[in-house]
């Protein structure tokens, strides 16, 4: 049997003071359909990435509305978490990723207009991941009316349950892509993507992410959301965010820019490194934080880490924070909110739930332009969108000096993530889906897309 992993339950209920009534009242009537349903997430890991925060509050919502939901992890190692990195790498379109990890997002994108850097796919990485698909699709012994598979890692166990058991099942396979495909590679592609082809349906977080050659007859979009009432977003009172900068050796009167992301390539952490070394000559005061969760499945973590610790030196200006070190989702929380200005520097990004997060927190937010970012910064309403070290510098430098600015940026985050992006409405999205799947089981239609036109 595949590994579960245990949730602590949640009520909709409890969400009426953040949506109001009618909103929930319409998501327990989506529900109704779907009562009694079964429905299976599957990933690789239990904790540590954005997609196990969101399964550990869908799940216990999709029971809370009547439907038998769970969570189970798929079976692995050493040898699996290197291989899928390294496909998660070449669908992000991994020839833009660092020649030489000391290198700054900026020189890695001069350098990489000339050459290639990443290794393709390989029939040894092949072979690693279809025999731990295999593994999980023998492990699989339960009947559910729907099953939602995230990402690469496990997107094979359908196939290899076709193989052994080919009669017709009732259930719904849907594969939920959480990255940028937008310049996959055509190598790590062109291997999953005949895996995908039984699938009923495939989720993406914006259309700009959907390959034309998906093979899904249905495709949803369906953004990452947050959830208002878990321990990294629940409101803090002033005095345990104080005892969290105390303990961690940061002082509350000196300016903090602050990122939460992993240590890992992808997010740039050696270029918000740079770009709190520009800030600091204008803001000397200014302190950096970089808070980030070392994860099972990803084993880059660790060496970035340890290069970005390379790049700080012995500033004691600069606290790098990780679940190893004692911070946890209250400390992430405590951390953000004692932020003057949070910072997203991605060179690849499928959504970054971290921005949500500081939004929700009423922080400005300066961040990169790439991927699901734009989607929830307004640039100029919210926060601002950067293209290079040298204007995010600037954007930070002016929200430092200008706190009305700041404030006012911070107040129009935090209604935009309750417009769009509260756990709510993902929950609602999942329901229209499943619904919508549910009816078209005789007529099939060419697209579905859960409507995001309130955004």
């Amino acid at each position: 049997m595949l590994e579960s992993v245990l949730v602590l339950p949640k009520d909709i209920n409890d969400y009426r003071p953040f949506v109001g009534d009618q909103r929930i009242d319409e998501i327990i009537a989506q529900a109704a359909p779907l009562r009694g349903a079964r429905v299976l997430h599957l990933n690789a890991t239990a904790y540590g990435g954005g997609v196990a925060e969101l399964l550990s509050t869908n799940v216990p919502l999709l029971r809370s509305v009547g439907i038998d939901a769970e969570w189970r992890v798929m079976p692995g190692g050493p040898d699996l978490w290197e291989t899928t990195k390294a496909i998660h790498n070449l669908l992000q379109g991994a020839s833009i990723a660092p020649s030489s990890p000391e290198a700054s997002s900026e020189s890695i994108r001069h350098r990489n207009r000339r050459r290639s850097i990443v290794a393709p796919w390989t029939p040894e990485m092949a072979a690693i991941w279809e025999r731990y698909n295999a593994l999980t699709a023998e492990l699989f012994d339960q009947q559910y009316d729907f099953v939602v598979v995230h990402d690469p890692q496990p997107a094979g166990v359908l196939h290899f349950l076709l193989q052994s058991s080919p009669k017709a099942s009732s259930t719904k396979w849907i594969w939920r892509c959480h990255i940028d495909l937008t310049k996959a590679r055509p190598d790590a592609w062109s291997f999953l993507r005949p895996y995908l082809a039984p699938y009923d349906a495939s989720i993406f977080t914006m259309q700009e992410f959907v390959k034309s050659d998906v093979p899904t007859p249905e495709v949803a979009l369906i953004a990452p959301t947050i959830d208002p009432l878990s321990a990294k977003n629940i409101e803090l009172s002033p005095s345990a965010i104080s005892e969290v900068l105390h303990r961690f050796g940061i002082d509350p009167k000196r300016p903090i820019l602050t990122q939460v992301s992993r240590f890992d390539p992808w997010k740039d952490p050696l270029g918000v490194v740079d770009v709190y070394k520009l800030v600091r000559r204008t803001v000397p005061g200014l302190q950096l934080l970089m808070v980030g969760s070392m994860a099972t499945d990803d084993p880059e973590g660790f060496k970035y880490f340890e290069l970005t610790a390379r790049r700080v030196g012995e500033d004691p200006s600069v606290h790098l924070l990780t679940n190893l070190s004692g911070v946890g989702s209250l400390e992430v929380n405590a951390l953000q909110r004692a932020s003057s200005v949070v910072l997203q520097k991605s060179i690849r990004e499928g959504f970054g739930l971290t921005v949500a997060e500081a939004l929700w927190k009423a922080r400005p937010m300066v961040a990169t332009a790439v991927g699901g970012i734009p989607l929830q910064i307004a640039s100029g309403q919210c926060g601002y969108l950067v293209s290079s070290n040298r204007e995010c510098a600037a954007r930070v430098q002016e929200l430092l000096a200008n706190r009305s600015l700041a404030k006012e940026f911070g107040t129009n985050g935090r209604e935009r993530v309750r417009a769009n992006f509260l756990t709510t409405t993902g929950l609602s999205d999942y329901l229209q889906l499943f619904n919508g799947l549910r009816a078209q089981a005789s007529a099939r239609v060419s697209t579905f897309s859960a409507s995001r036109s309130r955004l």
